[in-house]
């Protein structure tokens, strides 16, 4: 008697979809190798300094007596997060110079937890296309991931790199007749950007703003690296804005926050999402009651910073600055030496650059395929060891609607996030493996 052959379990439509974040990439592949090549890691933006010192205090003393941990019992804590981790949010606010008065925080597990609660919240239903997510491309790639994981949808208006290395920002009439076409229910703006390390001046924020009250939408400022401008300029965030000029604004704004850059804490996870509009607080808070509550321990850590005077707060946000602001201009310089025609963007703000290949490479060049000859078996002698370099190919940061050219097909993202000295590895790195790789194609 033959056996009937068992059906094979199925993945769901979004599972067989899936690929890595492009972000995730080039390390994923890398470790498959075996060769012992050494990878200078820029693709990823996993800030390798250490935790500001009032976290790190309270992480070595987690078990210390009288502490919340000193039995090593670990509660749930409320959905809406401790009261002291909120308090540290809104103190690292204030701290800005910025109004805090009306401001509701719900704690979250890292800024991506906060993005995705967001979109559940000012979104149209899912899969109905409806009251879609407004993104100013090159956009951070998550903000598509996550959409698509909860089934609703982007549209985008797009930035172009120039040849002097800066992002244009888009025009109002083309905001305006993407918002006429789409009706989007919010718009994201990353004032401190990344990927592009442009840097949205207060006027922007005014004007983007005006937008979304004109179209009534949200306006959601991702802020993950607010302080962190290199310009001397003053500091930009969508709670510096007024009703004075900005009528209309109050009740629509929503500030995604983390502890990943500013402080150095990437693998805390713990984010929040700061709200003026107390009905967006109270429903954002409800809907993740389902997932509990965010990590207690990392909550603890991260409350310390309720407690720091915005002076030291200052200190802090200064030697930031200091240790990034000399790294980046200095490899802007090295890599425009070192390729003549190579295109780099301004390292205005956050911890990031674009690197455009598109006037020195043959017809036909795909970062992604540079990105994995890199990762699989691209290798350089430099500083007495074969290395090779990890990038982010940026296609995936733009939304391009099918049959039309890419700009992110040439264009890669560099986090600046290994130590000064690795970092100095980078241009000239990227100058073998470039020309090592172009030499290899027709």
């Amino acid at each position: 008697m033959k056996t009937k052959a068992t059906a094979k379990a199925e993945l769901s439509e979004l599972f067989k979809r899936r690929n890595p974040s492009a972000i995730r990439l080039a390390q994923i592949e890398f470790r498959k190798r075996t060769d012992g090549v050494d990878s200078v890691n820029t693709a990823i933006g996993n800030v390798s300094l250490p935790l500001h010192p009032a976290l790190k205090k309270r992480m070595i003393d987690l078990g210390s007596p009288g502490g919340p941990f000193a039995g090593a019992v670990v509660k749930y804590t409320a959905t809406i997060g401790r009261e002291e981790t909120r308090n540290a949010f809104l103190n690292i606010i204030a701290s800005s110079g910025l109004s805090t008065d009306g401001l509701q925080v719900q704690v979250t597990d890292g800024g991506s937890q906060a993005i995705e609660l967001v979109v559940l919240g000012v979104c149209g239903p899912a899969a109905s296309g409806e009251k879609p997510l407004l993104l100013i491309d090159p956009a951070y790639t998550n903000y598509n991931a996550m959409t698509n994981r909860l089934s609703r949808k982007t549209v985008s208006v797009t930035r172009h790199l120039q040849d002097n290395g800066r992002f244009t920002l888009p025009d109002v009439k083309e905001i305006e007749r993407t918002v006429e076409k789409n009706r989007p229910g919010a718009l994201v703006v990353i004032p401190y950007d990344n990927p592009t390390g442009q840097l949205y001046d207060h006027d922007s924020m005014a004007l983007l703003g005006r937008i979304c009250v004109k179209y009534n939408m949200w306006l959601i400022s991702d802020e993950a690296y607010r302080e962190l401008n290199y310009t001397g300029g003053e500091c930009t965030s969508v709670w510096g804005l007024t009703e004075n000029e900005v009528p209309g604004i109050s009740g629509r704004r929503v500030s995604i926050e983390t502890s990943s850059k500013v402080w150095n804490a990437c693998g805390l996870r713990i984010g929040a999402l700061v709200t003026d509009n107390e009905e967006l607080h109270e429903k954002s808070v409800a809907e993740n009651t389902a997932n509990l509550c965010v990590n207690a321990i990392g909550q603890y850590i991260f409350g310390a910073l309720a407690h720091e005077s915005h002076s030291d707060l200052k200190v802090w946000y200064r030697r930031q600055k200091e240790y990034y602001r000399p790294i980046m201009t200095g490899l802007n310089e090295d890599l425009t030496r070192k390729l003549p025609g190579i295109i780099v963007s301004r390292p205005d703000a956050s911890i990031y650059s674009v690197i455009d290949v598109r006037n020195i490479a043959k017809p036909g060049f795909d970062a992604l395929d540079f990105v994995l000859y890199c990762a699989r078996e691209g290798k350089v002698e430099a500083g007495g060891k074969e290395r090779t370099l990890l990038v982010t190919p940026m296609a995936g940061f733009y939304s391009i609607p099918v049959g039309k050219v890419n700009p992110g097909k040439t264009q890669m993202r560099i986090a600046f996030v290994e130590t000064p000295d690795r970092m100095k590895l980078v241009g000239g790195l990227f100058r073998e493996l470039f020309l090592r790789y172009e030499s290899g194609r027709n």
